[in-house]
């Protein structure tokens, strides 16, 4: 393939994964609304469009076109870069997750991601740690004691919590033997019996990360980030209109990361029952990615309409003094029981 066609690729997966985030955002935000409704008998939205299908739209055109007001003691550059910071990483995070099988278009076999990285699972904690600058740099710039106040709480969870869900996939790539997500989701197309390979098996990798993942969206119980019981909403008080809106944004799209994520590393990616008919073999894959996707979504969501929010000496105590010590203490188990299965004990 010649630097013009590798280039135009790339270009084409870039504008169409934008374009599925931005969708799939106004899709979650619907989502989550009349889910919430129903779990704690409410009706949610059900004017705009049917079903309140547009209540979002709607709301999304308002920030649009809503004024920006720019308060007069900030630090105007920063005060700027923040809301991108967080947005740009959560679009980058995603052009690496593989939502499909491959598939040949004449001579030439495309791969259903952004790109395909030997250290997948290193770029995707590298990014997300990205993160945090964004917070800082927005309560900072604001030029207000609140918001500074809701940075410096928002970067102490995000930095607690990206430790245990570093340390959970330790085990994950000691069991896989790979960093690049491609080839993590090939090592779970096998079958133990009648049960997919998959690396749910690492149970408590597979529960430390998710949990770990709901704390770095902010999202209940760990949302003390936006606290928005309190006097003001966390870092982000002093932002309005198209600006808020980025970080709404950035925030949904990593719910559908993390949800993905977990999909790829735990659950088989897009492996799933298939039907050699016409285009069905690469369409059903990308069905069952997204389906399963959907279902941790519902799970962030269930979580948010059913458990209280924690105290923040409960959010650091639980990161540092649960998460972190159990992932380290599954560490060595783990170590110690793929040593035993790759080299026998060493008294026989």
């Amino acid at each position: 393939m010649s630097g013009w066609e590798t280039f135009i690729t790339a270009a084409i997966k870039a504008v169409a994964a934008f374009g599925f985030l931005l969708t799939l955002t106004i899709i979650l935000v619907w989502f989550e609304r009349k889910t919430v409704a129903d779990l704690q008998n409410r009706i949610g939205p059900n004017r705009a469009g049917p079903w309140g299908l547009l209540q979002t739209v709607a709301d999304g055109a308002k920030l649009l076109f809503k004024e920006s007001v720019t308060p007069r003691k900030v630090e105007f550059g920063l005060y700027i870069a923040a809301p991108v910071a967080a947005l740009v990483p959560a679009l980058l995070i995603f052009m690496v997750i593989p939502i499909g099988r491959p598939f040949h278009i004449g001579d030439r076999l495309i791969d259903l991601s952004g790109t395909d990285l030997n250290i997948g699972v290193l770029y995707i904690l590298a990014l997300s740690s990205l993160a945090v600058y964004a917070v800082v740099l927005a309560g900072w710039s604001s030029g207000s004691k609140y918001p500074l106040l809701g940075a410096v709480r928002a970067s102490a969870q995000m930095i607690s919590y990206e430790a245990a869900m570093g340390l959970a996939l330790v085990p994950l790539i000691l069991f896989t033997g790979t960093t690049s997500l491609k080839q993590i989701v090939e090592i779970q197309g096998g079958s133990f019996g009648v049960f997919p390979a998959w690396n749910v098996v690492l149970i408590p990798s597979f529960l430390i990360f998710f949990i770990a993942g709901v704390a770095e969206t902010n999202r209940a119980p760990f949302d003390l980030v936006e606290a928005e019981s309190e006097i003001v909403g966390g870092y982000h008080t002093e932002y309005s209109g198209f600006r808020f809106a980025m970080f709404f944004l950035a925030e949904y799209i990593n719910i559908f990361n993390i949800a993905a994520i977990t999909v790829t590393l735990f659950l088989g990616g897009w492996h799933g029952p298939s039907v050699d008919f016409g285009p069905l073999p690469w369409v059903l894959p990308i069905v069952w990615f997204l389906v399963k996707s959907m279902a941790l979504v519902f799970v962030f969501v269930w979580i948010r309409a059913t458990l209280p929010r924690m105290r923040y000496d409960q959010l650091m105590s639980f990161g540092w003094k649960r998460l972190i010590p159990v992932s380290l203490l599954w560490i060595a188990l783990s170590t110690l029981a793929i040593g035993v299965r790759r080299m026998g004990f060493p008294w026989t």
